[in-house]
């Protein structure tokens, strides 16, 4: 018993000529030697000059990195290309009828290594291992020591060839492959400081690597396993992978890895396969490998890194699991630095794997319960943020009051029109709860900072049904008599209503008047609106269940995973969400929009001399960004009439009549509008707010207003200004379409 362990090294050749990655010699049926050269991506097959004598076998390239089969008049040195090359000669011997694993070490310690031949070893079938080792020549001195000693005394009988690299395969452009960077789930990746790239470690960039263990070591191996010294075959009952492999009809099996990962590594300890518990539960695509039998697939496939060219997995043979252990690979960092906690989710199989065969005791996940909520009505709030938003206030309360909101948690800053004296008069007489916003305290934008606060509100905590919305956005329920209940009773067991946005034009309308939103402006973006990137955003109603750990602008935020399995999200007809849309999602698809239940009704600019004075106040959230003429554009849609709302206007008037009963509630609101009247009128008589408000409607920008659907999504980056007249004059019912190059984005 025990398992033999043999080094070689990869004939690479530099200089003068294209790099030489490794060149290796075998004898044809003939007699005659065979060598085929592995270059290093980039060198152009075209430009180069066979040695003397020598007849092209085959020429191809695998991820730009050239390889050439070649025989040659005789064996021995030969001169390619400015190198004098000497062959190594193949050693198909070493792994003859075995089933071998074929895999890359970026990293792993002796220990992870040792372990995952153990497995696959004693488990899955396996009896021998080639590793390309990428450790950079005499930087990694103590693996040998260490894996030696402890496969010395192994209790499976096994081979290992470690193959050495002296030249850098990674990618020239990227970080260490353990950087969090190159974990595929990592948060924040846009808000990273990277490390200088460095391809003696970075992700595996010469994929031609398959090739050149298969000319040295493996054309001769009974079957061959492509997975990396972090993956585990965990599918080990019944036929073995390489069986399945050497059975099927063509000789390839698929393999399919799933990641996996610990929820928490323990103080100084080092991670192991043992810790990893976890699984993604929105997690994308799993990760391709193969196995296959080299005398199936012949010699005109060719191996990569995912994939096999000229050959096709047996259509009967389901793909074989396998387990990416992520932290192995990425050793060092929190595990919240390579994938999202509140992705992570509790896996049986994994903790049963954990104890059972790797005797280990993992750090488990948090048990986290639901919160309780009374089986009555309970209350319905809403949170929002204003500013300078005087004349719409008592309508949009009003409203949502209507159709069964009963708090209103308001945060305003930086108001000039009366906003704050309305909201303060309307606490008194306990229909709002109004709060400064604490955004230049805490350093966070309005929005965000109003929500973090809001969370701590008795109002908020204590309701059963959220909602965050924006006193422009009007929740418009279509179904029964347009109120929460008949909604909620549409869908009794859903307790998260995703509300798409349809976004409602000025209409044409120009001049402000004092009257209901909802009855001035009937034009909107129609149902199937793609683009912009804004037109089919959404916001969430949700009940109050501890599902997610804070409010979010479009939807809560920090899934409580554990409790995945209870979230019921349903889009705006009543359709179930996918998954993968619980974490981050904050707009609706072409598979998830959805308007016959419910929409959100978006005014986002009004009349275009309420527009100014927007334009004037600034962006809630993004208070960096101007509100031009691009951003009218954007949200400018009148291509389509939109009235289903109206049959709430006889409830939301008599509301607003009681309301406006109040000589106090009356006045306030009558010293809002005259505020906001004086402000356009104070804008429009500058030279700039005049031009602006001319463009805003004037023919040319009315008519785009209608023509949404023809443009691409590249023309609402970019602004109207892209727009050539001989375009801006067609009529929108023609068919036509028309975009432009990227751009930077307008505002």
């Amino acid at each position: 018993m025990g398992c033999e362990i043999l080094y070689r090294r990869m004939n690479s050749v530099t200089g003068n000529g294209p790099v030489v990655l490794d060149v290796v010699a075998d004898t044809a049926a003939d007699g005659g030697p065979i060598v085929t050269l592995f270059l290093a991506p980039g060198a152009d097959i075209k430009t180069l000059k066979l040695p003397k004598g020598a007849k092209q076998l085959a020429a191809f390239t695998i991820g730009e990195a050239p390889v050439i089969r070649l025989a040659l008049p005789e064996a021995g040195p030969f001169e390619f290309a400015g190198h004098h090359l000497t062959p190594d000669l193949a050693e198909p011997a070493l792994m003859a009828g075995r089933n071998v694993l074929a895999a890359t070490r970026n990293g792993e310690t002796a220990q992870v290594v040792a372990d995952w031949l153990h497995w696959h070893v004693t488990r899955a079938g396996a009896d021998a291992a080639v590793i390309l080792d990428r450790a950079p020549p005499g930087g990694d001195d103590g693996f040998d020591k260490t894996l030696a000693k402890l496969l010395k005394n192994a209790d499976f009988d096994a081979r290992l060839i470690i193959l050495r690299a002296p030249l850098p395969l990674g990618k020239p452009d990227l970080p260490p492959e353990a950087h969090p960077f190159n974990a595929p789930a990592a948060p924040g990746k846009d808000r990273m400081d990277l490390p200088d790239p460095d391809p003696q470690t970075s992700p595996l960039g010469v994929l031609s690597i398959y090739e050149i263990l298969r000319a040295r070591f493996l054309n001769g191996a009974r079957a061959v396993a492509n997975l990396d010294c972090f993956d585990l075959l965990t599918e080990t009952g019944g036929r073995s992978v390489f069986d399945r492999a050497v059975n099927s009809e063509t000789g390839l099996i698929q393999l399919q890895g799933h990641p996996c990962y610990p929820w928490r590594i323990r103080p100084n300890d080092t991670p192991t396969f043992g810790d990893h518990i976890c699984t993604q539960f929105d997690a994308g695509r799993p990760r391709n490998r193969w196995c296959l039998a080299p005398d199936k697939t012949g010699p005109a496939a060719v191996w990569r890194l995912v994939r096999l060219g000229n050959a096709v997995p047996d259509p009967s043979e389901p793909p074989a699991r396998f387990r990416r252990f992520m932290a192995l690979r990425h050793a060092g960092d929190a595990v919240s630095r390579i994938v999202p906690k509140t992705a992570l989710i509790e896996d049986e199989a994994l903790l049963t794997l954990a104890r059972q065969e790797f005797d280990h005791n993992p750090v488990r996940v948090p048990k986290v319960k639901a919160t309780e909520l009374d089986k009555g009505r309970g209350r319905r709030a809403i949170v929002t943020c204003m500013k300078n938003e005087g004349p719409f206030i008592l309508e949009w309360i009003a409203y949502h009051k209507a159709i069964g909101f009963d708090d209103f948690l308001v945060y305003t800053n930086d108001c000039t029109d009366g906003t704050d004296t309305m909201l303060d008069l309307l606490q008194q007489k306990g229909i709002v709860q109004h709060r400064d916003n604490p955004f230049r305290k805490v350093n966070m934008k309005p929005q965000h900072a109003a929500l973090a606060a809001a969370g701590d509100e008795p109002v908020i905590k204590d309701a059963k049904w959220i909602a965050v919305t924006d006193v422009d956005e009007f929740i418009n329920i279509k179904i029964g008599d347009g109120t929460l209940d008949a909604l909620f009773d549409a869908r009794p067991q859903a307790n998260m209503f995703a509300m798409t946005w349809r976004l409602f034009g000025n209409g044409d309308v120009h001049d402000f008047h004092d009257g209901p939103i909802v009855e001035q402006f009937t034009r909107c973006a129609p149902e199937m609106a793609r683009k912009p990137h804004q037109a089919w955003g959404f916001k969430t109603l949700f009940k109050n269940l501890g599902l997610f750990k804070k409010l979010g602008v479009h939807r809560p935020k920090g899934l409580n995973a554990q409790l995945v399995d209870q979230v019921n999200w349903v889009n705006g007809s009543g359709q179930p969400l996918p998954q993968d849309m619980y974490r981050n999602a904050w707009r609706s698809t072409t598979s998830t929009f959805g308007y016959d239940l419910v929409q959100l009704n978006h005014y986002a600019v009004r009349s275009a001399e309420s527009f100014l004075v927007k334009r004037d106040r600034g962006r809630v959230n993004h208070v960096d960004r101007d509100q031009g003429m691009a951003y009218w554009f954007r949200m400018n849609n009148n291509a389509v009439e939109e009235r289903s709302i109206l049959s709430r206007t006889p409830m939301l008037k008599a509301e607003m009549d009681r309301l406006l009963a109040d000589p106090d509630i009356a006045a306030a609101h009558a010293a809002c509008v005259a505020n906001h009247r004086a402000k356009i009128d104070a804008l429009r008589s500058t030279e700039n707010y005049a031009k602006f408000f001319e463009e805003l409607t004037g023919e040319r920008l009315e008519n785009l207003s209608r023509m949404h659907s023809h443009f691409g999504a590249n023309v609402f980056l970019a602004g109207p200004s892209c727009i050539p007249p001989e375009i801006a004059e067609r009529d929108p019912d023609e068919k036509f379409f028309f975009t432009v190059e990227r751009q930077e984005t307008a505002h």
